[in-house]
């Protein structure tokens, strides 16, 4: 086992709340060292508008009463909520000899993998990073690479509210319409999902050791 192709996930219960998760980040970030292994946290968050470093006022249209937080990862507005599978990704991208690119394309052909075997055309587009299936977006990619280390990740549409996407111009398209596993295939429960996700980043990022740990603070 080596630090390279080891990873701690984090199976994180409960609805957590975006501004103490994006902290535990930052912290853990700024904290490893060249030996820290990667790691994967896998949850869901209380309901959240995040704009990324780019974000611009005008795509969120009405927020009512969801919160709106200016997050330090990349690309635009976006939506968190229950029912959405967030994989947090803390890669050291230095050891891999990865650019950030290949980290994005590491996080969407899982995606794209898992739905084909669902028997679900899924694609991703270099113009706008995420997963769709028949051009609604299904999965969306923001991320943030500090001291050569990423965080933030993917955020999932399993079963949520659709509804607050429509308070917003998603990841910054007006017309982006908004889709989930749930509308297209028989995958309804998050905890499931959760499960099969996770053989699918394994592969695509390549780690063969996974260590199982759920306590990150």
């Amino acid at each position: 086992m080596t630090a390279e192709n080891s990873v701690i996930i984090r199976d994180i219960s409960g609805l957590q709340d975006y501004t103490h998760c994006w902290q535990a980040m930052r912290h853990f970030t700024d904290q490893r060292t060249d030996d820290t292994l990667d790691e994967i946290w896998l949850l869901e968050h209380s309901p959240v508008f995040t704009q990324g470093q780019n974000g611009k006022a005008e795509h969120i249209i009405d927020p009512g009463t969801i919160p709106i937080v200016q997050s330090d990862r990349g690309g635009q507005v976006t939506y968190h909520g229950p029912g959405q599978l967030v994989v947090y990704a803390m890669v050291n991208l230095k050891r891999k000899k990865w650019n950030i690119r290949q980290l994005v394309t590491a996080l969407e052909q899982p995606i794209i993998q898992w739905l084909a075997d669902l028997t679900i055309t899924a694609e991703a587009k270099c113009e706008a990073p995420g997963i769709y299936v028949n051009n609604k977006k299904i999965g969306s990619v923001g991320l943030r690479v500090r001291r050569g280390c990423s965080y933030h990740g993917l955020a999932l549409n399993i079963n949520m509210d659709l509804q607050p996407f429509l308070r917003i111009n998603p990841c910054g398209f007006a017309a982006l319409a908004m889709t989930q596993f749930a509308d297209i295939s028989p995958l309804k429960d998050i905890k499931t999902a959760k499960i099969q996700l996770v053989d699918y980043l394994l592969r695509n990022l390549g780690y063969t050791s996974p260590l199982y740990n759920p306590i990150i603070y």
